[in-house]
């Protein structure tokens, strides 16, 4: 899996937690999420979406890729190099 489609399967990922979330705060009220990782999942998505726009040159390129593939791997799914 190169970058480009292991940073998509990430963000597709966060997606789906955050139905997940939704779903459990519908049914259970926003009580339910109060030591959620929300926060987190955001965070994690808008790194993934900068880097989607990120010039390979930028001196942050390797290092954000190198985290988001260290992320990915909390994910079941492909395989994670």
């Amino acid at each position: 899996m190169d970058d480009q489609e292991l940073i998509s399967y990430l963000i597709r990922r966060v997606n789906e937690d955050n139905h997940a979330y939704a779903y459990v705060a519908h049914q259970f009220g926003g009580e339910a999420l109060l030591d959620s990782h929300l926060p987190m999942l955001d965070l994690v998505e808008s790194l993934a979406q900068e880097w989607q726009g990120m010039d390979p040159a930028d001196d942050r390129y390797a290092g954000i890729t190198h985290a988001l593939r260290v992320i990915a791997q909390a994910y079941p799914g492909p395989c994670v190099p």
